[in-house]
């Protein structure tokens, strides 16, 4: 006698197929000479990529969300003449993020709104979206966070939301970051005759900034703690998108020989920074040493 009754017996039937066809699925391997198979299976383990594509300004929706975008992207503009109470140099948040935010390998906002919270090492902890601003305010801008609660936040957050619609949540966004270059050794020498000769014109002999591009050492410009500090942050942003009237000109040994020069000069120091990686796991091109460093170097030699 079947030990399903007869109201469960087309429940059971499907279940069973269901069961069969997991089975064989899961068995199922994808033939080797099958491109569309094959492509299809290296979509569902790759992450999803998508276009750098930020809806026009003329899409700007109007009412109070159109005006808070509207002066979001007014901030990022003019960052330190909008806020001179939060801003410490002569930067501006479209310094590094060129374009707007829309520029390729020049660290675009384009997606970023997708990507918080997120955990960053540098804290040791899971960020939102406001955590990862303030921290551009307090190291790149060499300055203080916005109130979390102000107009201000919101607006920049409402501009990033805007320029991020339609990339979906968890995507990567090709262009985004900074490209990626297998690491040089530089020299300042040669860094220092090229800057003279290329990146002078723009940023001043002194590394003081000129009315064409802001100042890349000196107290005006951002502190130790900036990402770009570091060296290869620095090497891929110059390599891409510099010199700014014919990016992509300099080979990825003039780019780390230049940014060496860059990072070695003198600027703002940035309080905490030895708290940075408590964990122990700072990149290798970390331009200050850390407590977490040496708490793990000094716990690995106790180890039996």
């Amino acid at each position: 006698m079947s030990r399903w009754s007869a109201p469960q017996r087309p429940m059971a039937a499907a279940l069973m197929l269901l069961s069969t066809q997991l089975a064989v699925g899961a068995c199922r391997r994808v033939p080797a000479d099958d491109p569309v198979a094959s492509a299809a299976a290296t979509a569902r383990s790759s992450p999803l990529v998508v276009p750098l594509r930020a809806p026009p300004d003329s899409a700007i929706p109007e009412g109070p969300l159109g005006t808070s975008i509207r002066r979001g992207h007014a901030l990022l503009v003019a960052t330190r003449d909008s806020l001179p109470d939060y801003v410490g140099n002569r930067l501006r948040c479209v310094s590094c993020h060129l374009d707007d935010g829309r520029r390729a390998y020049a660290s675009p906002l384009v997606g970023v709104y997708a990507r918080f919270p997120q955990y960053r090492a540098r804290n040791a902890r899971v960020n939102t979206i406001e955590d990862r601003i303030n921290g551009c305010f307090l190291r790149s801008m060499n300055g203080r966070p916005l109130p979390l609660e102000g107009r201000d936040i919101h607006d920049i957050t409402a501009y990033l939301a805007w320029i991020s619609r339609g990339i979906p949540v968890g995507a990567t966004v090709k262009g985004q970051g900074f490209v990626k270059l297998q690491p040089l050794p530089p020299d300042t020498v040669r860094g220092a005759a090229s800057y003279a000769s290329i990146c002078a014109r723009c940023h001043g002999a002194q590394g003081e900034g000129t009315v064409l591009a802001p100042p890349l050492w000196g107290p005006q410009s951002f502190n130790i703690g900036a990402g770009m500090a570091r060296l290869r942050t620095a090497a891929a942003f110059i390599r891409h998108n510099m010199p700014f009237d014919n990016p992509g000109s300099l080979t990825d040994q003039q780019a780390f020989d230049i940014a060496a020069y860059v990072v070695s000069r003198p600027r703002p120091d940035f309080p905490g920074k030895e708290n940075d990686w408590p964990n122990g796991d700072a990149p290798p091109d970390a331009a200050y040493p850390t407590k977490g460093a040496s708490t793990h170097r000094t716990a690995a030699t106790q180890q039996p």
